[in-house]
């Protein structure tokens, strides 16, 4: 079967760019990449051209998951592979490859109508060094883990959504069944992963948008403390504490971007375990940020 190796890239529709570039320089410590294209700019965390796609299109949400394979054989096996099993693929015209900085693009949905994008050969600038936007202790972590891990929203359930992703030779289960005071059933969250890291891609977590966080890891655990002290001068909400994830044993905590989800920063996170155990709470911290006190109503004067 053959298999995706990576999330190489995930697109993002914005609403405010200028917004999104200052916040992922300046309080992520992303490089911004603008090549003068009217409403786009692009973000690198390592040799790639890039590694999130920023769209000025209103979305404030996520566009689309890039997903790589090795190589041409691949991504033609690929597209026969889907193709039988019923799922419409496209493969892309040169120029929207182009736009991609990839050798070949192939466009489909998943189970829940949501875009997906299979490419290989990304463009790799060996020439132009990583050059974080503000000071940093080490690096991310990129390299065979991809860029990172995700959850989004699912909306044809676990069973339907496995199916469809186990296509692309993900793998996975439920790792939390989190007990939900009055709920009749815990709430339970699966991950999925094509590589070395615990997951790449994760479904459950209840919410408007298709994307409920998007975690980059660091080299360096400093720079989880240094992202964290960066926020909180900022002013950004924090919206989960500091706290070791039980599944990945991620140290890591959470903070809202410009378009009203999260970004999580991590270290330390264990390769996949390649076998099925789930955990009820995290190891400890990650307490969620409580919602800002409601503000004092004026009180006027009598006359």
């Amino acid at each position: 079967m053959i298999q995706v190796t990576e999330l190489g890239y995930v697109g993002l529709g914005v609403k405010d760019l200028a917004e999104w570039k200052r916040f992922a320089a300046e309080i992520v410590g992303l490089e911004v990449a603008d090549e003068g294209e009217a409403g786009r700019a692009y973000l690198r965390m390592d040799y790639w051209h890039h590694r999130i796609l920023l769209d000025e299109d209103g979305a404030d949400d996520l566009n689309v998951l890039g997903f790589r394979v090795a190589g041409a054989e691949d991504f033609h096996g690929m597209a026969e592979q889907l193709s039988d099993a019923g799922v419409a693929v496209e493969i892309a015209a040169p120029a929207k490859a182009d736009d991609r900085r990839v050798l070949e693009l192939m466009t489909l949905n998943d189970a829940s109508g949501y875009p997906i994008e299979i490419f290989h050969g990304p463009q790799v600038q060996a020439d132009q060094p990583f050059h974080p936007g503000r000071r940093m202790h080490s690096r991310f972590k990129t390299g065979a883990g991809g860029l990172g891990h995700l959850i989004q929203r699912q909306t044809v359930g676990f069973e339907k959504t496995y199916a469809f992703y186990k296509l692309l030779g993900l793998r996975g289960g439920i790792e939390y069944r989190v007990p939900i005071p009055g709920a009749p059933r815990p709430l339970e969250l699966m991950f999925l992963h094509c590589n070395e890291r615990d997951h790449t891609v994760a479904f459950g977590m209840p919410g408007e948008k298709r994307i409920d966080h998007l975690m980059l890891e660091v080299d360096d655990l400093d720079d989880v403390g240094l992202a964290y002290e960066v926020v909180r001068k900022a002013g950004v909400p924090v919206a989960i504490a500091p706290g070791r994830h039980a599944n990945d044993h991620m140290y890591s905590f959470y903070f809202m971007n410009p378009s009203g989800w999260q970004i999580e920063i991590g270290w330390g996170a264990r390769p996949a375990s390649q076998q099925s155990e789930y955990y009820q709470r995290d190891t400890y911290g990650h307490e969620r940020a409580a919602p800002p006190a409601p503000k004092p109503r004026a009180v006027q004067a009598a006359g």
